[in-house]
């Protein structure tokens, strides 16, 4: 079972995507744990960009690299961990759907061996859940000014 975080945002969905687009600018801005990101790999959640972040998770760095393998404008973004991380996470998503005036937007984790990670290492996924839902609420604070 992936860790979702759903938020409803007050703004739309292109607005959130076009936020998306600016990603590297805004990671620092987006959650206090967020110290670097770049994009090794192409730009902008192109298909087959590889970005490189960096992020504290229970006061540990975390170095990431992520492949996108899609993007539907103003709609969703899907990729994919890479090795070495790959082995415990193997991707993730951002869902944009339209609601009314507000906008939907659901952020996605999936993991391997769910039932080890569960036993083993249920501290750090609590940690990753935490840290989804704070993205979520900033976002929503950074886009609804």
């Amino acid at each position: 079972m992936p860790l979702k975080d759903t938020i409803s945002i007050n703004t739309t969905p292109e607005k959130i995507y076009e936020w998306f687009m600016h990603f590297v600018e805004n990671y620092k801005a987006w959650h206090p744990d967020h110290i670097i990101a770049k994009w090794i790999i192409g730009i902008n959640f192109e298909k087959g960009s590889i970005l490189y972040a960096e992020e504290y998770i229970e006061n540990k760095i975390e170095k990431l690299k992520f492949r996108v393998i899609e993007n539907i404008p103003n709609k969703l973004l899907k990729y994919k961990v890479l090795f070495p991380e790959s082995l415990v996470c193997s991707g993730g998503s951002f869902l944009i759907e339209k609601n009314n005036n507000q906008s939907i937007l659901t952020a996605t984790l999936s993991f391997r061996l769910e039932k080890v990670l569960n036993s083993f290492f249920k501290k750090k996924i609590k940690a990753f859940q935490r840290h989804m839902k704070e993205e979520g609420e900033n976002l929503k604070k950074i886009l609804e000014k």
